[in-house]
């Protein structure tokens, strides 16, 4: 995995600790046993070529993230890096397909500047409709780089400009330091979109896990903070709760590559104690959700978070907001940005451009 530098390193004694999931607070929590790659504990495989990316990471050695320190995990192979092994055996080319062209920037953060890629289509006249995408890792591990096929195919499906951003990491950096950075970065796109041919009018919020969370307690938090509402909301497989006895966490306990074990480990190491495990921030189900913009939901079947995601669409729909949720089977959690090897990668992809064209017009 092609790491970037964290913006800081002030608790880097944490980062190199190794924390028992046991001990996670505020979690019910219990052991998952050890499983083969991809099959969770009851039943569903996943897909060929979703399995092969599965494969891919056992052979580049992966290991499970619950035995390691955070510093140990972020050096670890990313489902990107499974990708890109998948094309390597097939003798494809592994650089990204062109059509979308790419800035390196630095914004403001909630507590000083932070690395931001800008993707844009090419030969597409602006302004264009704005997306704020923050990207996954539990609040602990990746970069914009770990996720930048999930970017590059959001600007190209939605023919929108993608602000990906690299906010600030557990633990040096507890909670909610990941949530202040993002509505940070909301607030700098409300301000500056424009100057890299974004429409300020319409700027939409999206993640992926860790990030699609962060994009919808940032539109809360953009209510309550009475600034300009996004033009919607793209989330994938998001983190909702902190409750890790769901029927899809039983179903998926070893499953791979997010597992129950490898979820208490990214709530360890991000929260500061039970009050941030219940915090309407990290647990979307507890938070007030009238007056979101219109959401769209996109899940896979092997995933732990997927009742999660299921209770925040029943939810999101209780309080009035017009919601589209789809799951896809077959496929495990990380599938989204893999269309150069999973199918439904690309399906998924195409129905999130389609959904956020909709949404912007």
């Amino acid at each position: 995995m092609k790491m970037r530098k964290l913006v800081a390193h002030s608790l880097a004694v944490a980062a190199t600790t190794v924390l028992s999931p046991l001990a996670v607070p505020a979690i019910s929590f219990a052991a998952a046993p050890e499983g083969q790659a991809g099959i969770p504990a009851r039943g569903e495989k996943a897909d060929a070529d979703n399995q092969a990316v599965l494969d891919a990471l056992k052979t580049v050695g992966q290991r499970p993230y619950h035995t390691l320190s955070p510093a140990e995990a972020r050096l670890q192979p990313s489902f990107a890096d499974g990708v890109r092994e998948v094309m390597r055996k097939q003798g494809r080319p592994t650089a990204p397909p062109p059509g979308v062209t790419t800035q390196d920037i630095q914004i403001q953060g909630a507590a000083g500047m932070i690395p931001a890629r800008v993707y844009r289509p090419e030969n597409v006249k602006g302004p264009l409709p704005t997306i704020v995408y923050y990207h996954g890792g539990g609040w602990v591990l990746a970069t914009i780089d770990t996720y930048d096929a999930s970017a590059r195919a959001l600007a190209r499906e939605a023919q929108a400009v993608v602000i990906s951003v690299e906010y600030r990491k557990s633990p040096e950096f507890k909670f909610p330091a990941q949530h202040d950075d993002a509505l940070a970065a909301y607030k700098w796109a409300l301000a500056n979109a424009g100057t890299y041919s974004g429409d300020v009018r319409k700027v939409a919020l999206a993640g992926e896990s860790a990030g699609g969370n962060l994009a919808i307690a940032t539109a809360i938090a953009a209510r309550d903070n009475k600034l300009q509402k996004p033009s919607q909301i793209l989330a994938i497989y998001p983190i909702a709760g902190s409750d890790l006895n769901t029927p899809s966490y039983q179903a998926n306990a070893n499953a791979m590559p997010l597992n129950r074990a490898a979820m208490a480990w990214f709530l360890h190491h991000t929260t500061r104690g039970p009050a941030d495990a219940a915090d309407p921030r990290i647990n979307l189900l507890a938070a007030n959700l009238k007056g979101m913009p219109p959401v769209t939901l996109i899940q896979a079947s092997i995933d732990p978070l997927a009742s999660e995601g299921q209770a925040l669409a029943s939810r999101l729909r209780s309080a009035g907001v017009t919601v589209t949720s789809r799951t896809y089977t077959g496929v495990t959690h990380e599938f989204f940005g893999a269309d150069a090897v999973i199918r439904k990668a690309g399906e998924a992809q195409r129905f999130a451009g389609e959904r956020l064209r909709a949404n912007s017009r």
